[in-house]
C-alpha cells in the first residue's frame, strides 16, 4: 500500500490536535448525526435486515474462500466481453499500469469517478508526475481536491468543511482548474451545486479518458458495478472513449443473485435511501454504445496478506458504507484526517495496519483508536466484528515480531521484546520450574505484605497510576490447601 499521508504523526497526536478545533468538531456531530439518524429510519423499514446483513457476511466469506476460482472466472468473463484485465501486485505497479494506458492514448487529461481504490495507491499525484491531470468529479472530493485537502469520510470525504468554506475554496480555486465560480456566489447548496455543474460540464464533454473504480464486480459476467448519487459517475463511465477501472481484487461477487443482497443493504446503510439514484453496470465494450476501450487493473496491495490472517481477513468483506464512521464516538471527535489514510474511522482502524503492516508508528497506533464500544459491529451490514480485529491487532502491535508467510498461513513471529521484559521472564520460567524456591517466594511475600507498596514505581507509574495492585493474600494458597485438606476441614468434612 502507498504511504500514510505525507508528515502525519501517529494518532494519539493527531487525534489530540484535532479535538482542539472546535469548528472541525461542529462540523463532523452534525454530519455524523444526521446520517446516523437518517440512516436508523431507513434500514428500520427493512423487516428482514437481519437476515439481509447474515447473507451479505456469508457470500464475502464464500467468496473469499474461492477467491482465487472467482479471480479467474472474472478475467475470462472480462475478456471475453471484448475488456482487458491487468495484474498489480502493489501501488507502483498499479500506477505504472493506469499512466501507461492513458499514455497510449495520447491525452494528457483525465475525469475520475469517486475511487477509494485510486486514493489508497495516490494514483493522482503518480499521473501528475507524468504530465497528466487528473480531474475529481464527485462534489465532495471535487472540493477536497480544489482545497488541496485530504479526504476525511468514506462517504462524504469533505465532510469537515462546511458551506462557508466551501464557498470561500469555490471562489478561490475553480479558476485555476478550469471554468471559475459565478460571480457572487453564494453558500446555499443549490449555487454551490450549480457551481461545480458548471465547473465539471466542460471537463466531461471534452474527456477521452475516465477512470473509476467498482463497488462490485461479477464474476460469472465480467460485469463492473458502481453505485453513486449525483449522475457524475454516469458521465465518467460513458462519454469517454478509453475506460481504465482500478478495483480491489476483494470487490468480486460470484453471480447477480449475490450482488441483489448489496444493493439492498449499500445504499440504506451508506446514504440512507432505499436504492441508490444512479446504478451504473457495464461489462466489457459494446459497439456504439459507451467507451470502445476497456481496461480493468485487479489491485492486490496488501489484500492476500490480509486473506491469509483468519481474524482479520473479515475486513475484506467491507462494501465501503461508512456506518461504522457514523456512530464512532472516536471518529466524530477526531475527525478522519487524524487516521493518516484514506480508511478513516473504525473499518480504516484495521483495515490500514492490515494492508500497509504495522511497522510505522501512525499504523501501529492505529488498532488502539477505539474505545471497543462495539457501535461499529452492530450497524455493520456484512458483520464485520471490528472490535474483534482491532484486539487482534494490538496483540500483533504488543509483540511487535514480522508477518511471514508460512504455507497458506500469515505468522505473526515472536518480537525479542523489552529488555526488562524479557528478564522477567526469564525470572518467572526459573522459579516456576522449581516448586521450593516458588513456595518460599510465596511465603516471603505472604510475610512482607504490609509493606508492600500500592503502586509501581518508575515506568511501572502509568500502570498503576489509575488502579493498586492487586492485594498479598496473608496466606500462600499451597499451605492453605496443605492445612485445610483442600477446604475439606474449613467444610466440615465436604466440600
Amino acid at each position: 500500500m502507498s504511504g500514510t499521508f505525507v508528515g502525519m504523526p501517529a494518532f494519539p497526536k493527531a487525534a489530540h490536535e484535532a479535538v482542539g478545533n472546535p469548528t472541525l468538531r461542529g462540523n463532523l456531530r452534525h454530519a455524523t448525526h444526521t446520517i446516523r439518524a437518517k440512516r436508523e429510519k431507513a434500514v428500520a423499514e427493512v423487516s428482514d435486515w437481519a437476515e439481509l446483513r447474515e447473507a451479505g457476511k456469508r457470500i464475502k466469506d464464500r467468496t473469499l474462500r474461492r477467491l482465487d476460482h472467482y479471480l479467474v472466472q472474472l478475467e475470462e468473463s472480462v475478456v471475453a466481453a471484448g475488456g482487458t484485465v491487468h495484474w498489480a501486485a502493489d501501488a507502483d505497479e498499479a500506477n505504472e499500469i493506469v499512466t501507461q494506458l492513458v499514455k497510449m492514448t495520447g491525452e494528457s487529461e483525465v475525469v475520475k469517478v469517486k475511487s477509494m481504490a485510486t486514493q489508497e495507491i495516490g494514483l493522482n499525484e503518480a499521473l501528475e508526475s507524468a504530465g497528466i491531470r487528473a480531474y475529481e468529479t464527485d462534489l465532495a472530493e471535487l472540493i477536497v481536491q480544489l482545497g488541496k485537502d485530504r479526504p476525511s469520510h468514506i462517504l462524504v470525504p469533505a465532510i469537515h468543511r462546511n458551506r462557508g468554506e466551501i464557498r470561500d475554496i469555490f471562489e478561490g480555486e475553480m479558476s485555476e482548474w478550469g471554468r471559475p465560480a459565478p460571480e457572487g456566489l453564494t453558500d446555499t447548496p443549490a449555487e454551490l451545486a450549480e457551481a461545480a455543474r458548471l465547473h465539471l460540464r466542460e471537463k466531461f464533454l471534452r474527456a477521452k479518458v475516465g477512470i473509476s473504480g467498482a463497488n462490485f464486480m461479477v464474476a460469472d459476467t465480467g460485469t463492473l458495478v458502481v453505485v453513486e448519487s449525483e449522475g457524475n459517475g454516469r458521465m465518467c463511465l460513458t462519454l469517454p472513449e478509453t475506460l481504465i477501472s482500478v478495483v480491489g481484487i476483494e470487490k468480486i461477487v460470484p453471480t447477480w443473485q449475490d450482488l441483489e443482497v448489496f444493493l439492498q443493504t449499500l445504499p440504506r446503510s451508506s446514504t440512507a435511501e432505499r436504492m441508490n439514484p444512479y446504478t451504473s453496470t457495464w461489462t466489457g465494450t459494446t459497439d456504439e454504445d459507451g467507451p470502445s476501450t476497456f481496461h480493468l487493473v485487479l489491485l492486490d496491495n496488501g489484500r492476500s496478506d490480509t486473506l491469509a490472517d483468519e481474524v482479520g481477513r473479515q475486513a475484506l468483506r467491507c462494501i465501503r458504507c461508512s456506518a461504522c464512521l457514523n456512530v464512532c464516538p472516536v471518529y466524530e471527535r477526531a475527525g478522519g484526517h487524524a487516521y493518516g489514510s484514506v480508511y478513516p474511522g473504525p473499518i480504516g482502524a484495521i483495515l490500514s495496519p492490515q494492508l500497509r503492516g504495522t511497522e510505522s508508528e501512525i499504523d501501529a497506533s492505529l488498532p488502539y483508536a477505539s474505545s471497543l464500544c462495539g457501535a461499529c459491529y452492530e450497524v455493520c451490514p456484512v458483520a464485520i466484528d471490528i472490535p474483534e480485529v482491532l484486539v487482534h491487532l494490538r496483540e500483533r502491535v504488543v509483540q511487535g515480531g514480522p508477518v511471514v508467510r508460512e504455507g497458506n498461513k500469515v505468522v505473526l513471529k515472536p518480537a525479542k521484546g523489552h529488555a526488562a521484559e524479557r528478564a522477567a521472564m526469564r525470572a518467572a520460567r526459573w522459579t516456576f520450574a522449581r516448586p521450593g524456591v516458588l513456595r518460599t517466594g510465596q511465603r516471603a511475600a505472604s510475610r512482607t505484605r504490609r509493606l508492600h507498596p500500592r503502586s509501581l514505581p518508575g515506568p511501572g507509574k502509568a500502570w498503576s497510576g489509575t488502579r493498586d495492585l492487586p492485594a498479598v493474600p496473608a496466606e500462600p494458597f499451597r499451605d492453605w490447601w496443605q492445612r485445610t485438606d483442600g477446604g475439606r476441614s474449613e467444610k466440615g468434612g465436604s466440600k
